[in-house]
């Protein structure tokens, strides 16, 4: 009797348990964190466990339009090759919003020698990886992701805000942390806990943000952080499937409102040694509150330094530098506090145990494969040259911005282009590919002409 891949038998449990597929959707993270992939019948299903697939290279250096860039390798000059490709394991699960039964499952890519593709988004964050976990220690994170629903019904794009009840006008106000905000969308919230639970996605606390319309839904930590990826990635196709099912339209851009609140993908992370303790609650000052130990401000100088050149992460698009405003609860400059939402860095109040950063610098349009890439690289320089974060932020101290962290696209792509920290971690291809394709994109953008041209220049000029 033949004996079954590790892959067939674990998707044929995942089908014991949620009924047979009659497709199986398969998933790959490009530099934009947009989700592509094929769908496959159920006669490929056995072939794609045992043997994989190939797989088009020039997936993952593709713009967000889903264009090449002349210059990048393996697209329109070179005729786009196949590399191999790999279903990942552990990420089989069923689509729940689908009409008919149908599972999907992430998938990688590999070279021709059977190593990681230097530009897969996961290979990348394991790269940057390396250099940590040969210290012994373990990143564990989680995320935060902040969207708005808009109102579907609508062509102009239009937060679905609540009404006053008994009418039809909306509810002026940001009314921030309201629980009727949820009440309003329950059927929504129901639906995305339900696939998650599905999916085992771990979703964890849902709150009304800042902005009508906007929404967190958080996310548990987990010891692996491109696992920890896989969730963010995951969760967002969740979130806007539901959407879909309830008139809404989820929208992930970072500033998708002028003058409302911005989104953003937060990222918490811890440092476990090989004991299971919390690398930044012992050490030579074994404190868990200011000043802290040295352990966790080296890692924190580490973030703050690399900042400028590292912002393109976690700001990648145009519509990303919308959101890096002083006073929208975005960071401006490469600072760090306790309790203090305004930090590029914060300290969240927490035991020893606990003891954990928050970085807020990212929007919720960026890839969390590449953002978190950044972090664990800038962690890592910093415990390795003992970069020191200087001052804090004190708790409820107002920051007066000096805009230290690049503001506009074009500035921060020049900045990660100079880099010479990330690409030692990130690679120094991938840095350079990286940097062509937000450049080349950007130049499209600017090329482009809106009808703000029209409405500022037609008439006065």
């Amino acid at each position: 009797m033949a004996k079954h891949h590790p892959l067939q038998k674990e998707l044929n449990a995942v089908m014991r348990k949620h009924g047979k597929f009659e497709a199986l959707e398969l998933l790959l993270p490009d530099l934009s964190g947009i989700l592509k992939g094929k769908l496959i019948r159920p006669a490929d299903f056995a072939k794609s466990c045992d043997a994989g697939f190939p797989f088009c290279a020039s997936v993952t250096l593709l713009t967000t339009l889903g264009e090449n860039v002349s210059g990048i390798p393996f697209g329109e000059n070179d005729g786009d090759p196949d590399m191999p490709a790999r279903i990942v394991p552990g990420s089989f699960a069923p689509v729940p919003w689908a009409t008919k039964p149908t599972g999907q499952a992430l998938f990688r890519l590999f070279d021709d020698d059977g190593q990681p593709y230097f530009s897969d988004p996961r290979a990348v964050l394991e790269r940057a990886l390396k250099p940590l976990r040969k210290m012994g220690l373990t990143a564990v994170m989680a995320t935060e992701l902040e969207f708005y629903l808009l109102d579907a019904a609508i062509d102009e794009p239009t937060p679905a805000a609540p009404l006053i009840p008994g009418t039809s006008r909306v509810q002026p106000g940001p009314q921030v942390y309201h629980p009727d905000d949820l009440y309003e969308i329950e059927a929504f919230l129901n639906d995305v806990y339900s696939y998650c639970d599905k999916q085992n996605i771990p979703a964890e606390s849902a709150i009304s943000e800042y902005s009508p319309g906007q929404f967190e839904i958080n996310l548990r930590h987990v010891g692996d952080p491109v696992l920890a990826c896989d969730h963010a990635v995951l969760l967002k196709r969740a979130v806007k499937a539901a959407a879909r099912n309830h008139g809404f339209i989820a929208c992930f851009m970072a500033k998708p409102f002028e003058e409302d609140a911005g989104s953003g993908l937060h990222v918490h992370m811890s440092l476990v040694d090989k004991h299971g303790k919390n690398y930044f609650s012992h050490g030579r000052e074994n404190l868990a509150s200011p000043p802290f130990s040295a352990r966790l401000r080296h890692a924190v100088g580490g973030l703050l330094k690399t900042m400028p050149e590292a912002t393109l992460l976690g700001a990648p698009n145009a519509n990303s530098y919308r959101r890096l405003r002083p006073d929208m609860y975005a960071p401006v400059e490469p600072n760090w506090g306790v309790n203090h939402r305004v930090v590029s860095i914060r300290i969240p109040s927490s035991d020893a145990n606990n003891l954990r950063f928050e970085h807020r610098v990212a929007g919720a349009d960026a890839n969390p494969y590449l953002v978190t890439a950044g972090i664990v690289a800038s962690v890592h320089y910093g415990l390795k040259n003992k970069c020191d974060p200087g001052p804090m932020v004190k708790q409820g101290q107002k920051v007066v911005p000096k805009l230290k962290i690049p503001n506009r696209w074009d500035q921060a792509i020049k900045q990660f282009s100079r880099s010479k920290i990330l690409p030692q971690y990130l690679g120094v291809d991938y840095c350079k590919y990286f940097a062509m394709n937000r450049s080349a994109e950007s130049t499209k953008f600017h090329n482009t002409i809106s009808d703000l041209d029209f409405d500022w220049y037609l008439r006065a000029v």
